[in-house]
């Protein structure tokens, strides 16, 4: 359905307009607002912002079509505007077009041809309007979807892709905000949501900036994936920066609350099958990576506290030459039949 503004201060149009177009009324094509001059119609457009079209005279009380006309880029920049006007000489056609009328018709009106015109102007809106959605759609769909994923899924393959599972060698990297739980309780869920979003940036951005991709949010945490070379190295870097990060930051202060950010880390690199996860049914899958592997970073991460960045006895031999680690003990983690040797890295 069109929504139709029509301004004009002709006591009598409102009911020629309803009768002229009756049909199109009660089958729901066309809905109708009226208006008796420029400022009345700013007005109705406050209070209809779903309008697509206005219909205008020029010589109006009050406010004027062509001064109204020069108003309606503030006032909704989406809407298009055909002059309907006895005043038709080339002075006024020429003023209504560069305040940003789309057309004009010349009274007396031929209503076949208004109706061409108005069904003209309905179309172009809805193709802007169709396009303005579709930028809007592309730009949250980037918020859920990695950028080079988005990239190729305008590649014929990209179906096929999809159904493509593979076992990597990779680096799996578990960041918990500590104690943040806590706070939840005691502050507004706005407040709760701005404060971990910020908090995530940072996290984020030190994970993309040693090549890493974040899989998912879980609540308060973060999991990433390292792949290629170097990849332990890199998530390790990654971890020892957010923790440098979150140092810095001062305490948060909400209402009579105060909160320090820190995080507990858990890395694990090693073998994990990679594809898609989920229901099909309800057609929701995850592209990630599964495997004892990945348990195990995740169970790192919950033995670990507030500042530490925990690894395995096997991940510390791969990285002792490139970091400094200290030995904490053995731990028994879930699912693990024999205690896990734990170690922290320190820089």
């Amino acid at each position: 359905m069109a929504k139709i503004l029509v301004v004009d201060d002709e006591a009598d149009l409102e009911l020629l307009i309803k009768q002229k177009f009756r049909r199109k009324i009660r089958e729901n094509v066309y809905e109708f607002v009226f208006a008796q001059n420029g400022e009345e119609a700013l007005l109705r457009v406050k209070e209809h912002p779903d309008l697509d079209i206005i219909l205008s005279d020029i010589n109006m009380p009050v406010m004027d079509g062509l001064t109204l006309l020069s108003h309606l880029p503030d006032a909704n920049p989406m809407l298009k505007a055909v002059v309907v006007s006895a005043y038709g000489d080339m002075q006024n056609i020429r003023t209504a077009m560069n305040r940003g009328a789309f057309d004009f018709v010349v009274k007396p009106v031929d209503f076949e041809d208004l109706e061409l015109t108005m069904e003209k102007t309905i179309l172009y809106v809805k193709q802007l309007q169709d396009t303005i959605r579709a930028i809007k759609e592309n730009n949250i769909l980037k918020m859920y979807v990695d950028e080079n994923v988005l990239s190729f899924m305008t590649h014929k393959e990209f179906e096929n892709s999809l159904l493509k599972n593979e076992v990597v060698d990779a680096t799996v990297l578990f960041i918990d905000v500590c104690g943040f739980t806590s706070i939840t309780e005691n502050v507004p869920a706005n407040t709760v949501v701005n404060l971990i979003n910020g908090l995530f940036d940072k996290i984020v951005t030190e994970i993309v900036a040693q090549g890493g991709h974040v899989d998912k949010f879980m609540g308060d945490a973060v999991m990433a994936v390292f792949r290629g070379d170097f990849h332990l190295d890199r998530a390790i870097d990654a971890a020892l920066a957010v923790n440098e990060q979150l140092n810095n930051v001062e305490e948060i202060t909400t209402g009579d609350k105060s909160y320090k950010p820190q995080i507990a880390v858990g890395i694990n690199s090693g073998e994990m099958v990679s594809g898609n996860i989920g229901s099909e049914s309800l057609r929701r899958l995850d592209y990630t990576v599964i495997g004892d592997a990945v348990n195990l970073a995740q169970r790192l991460q919950s033995a670990a506290k507030a500042g530490q960045i925990i690894i395995t006895e096997e991940t510390y031999h791969k990285a002792k030459e490139s970091f400094r680690c200290e030995r904490i003990g053995e731990v028994t983690l879930k699912n693990k039949a024999k205690p896990v040797t734990i170690y922290q890295v320190l820089e």
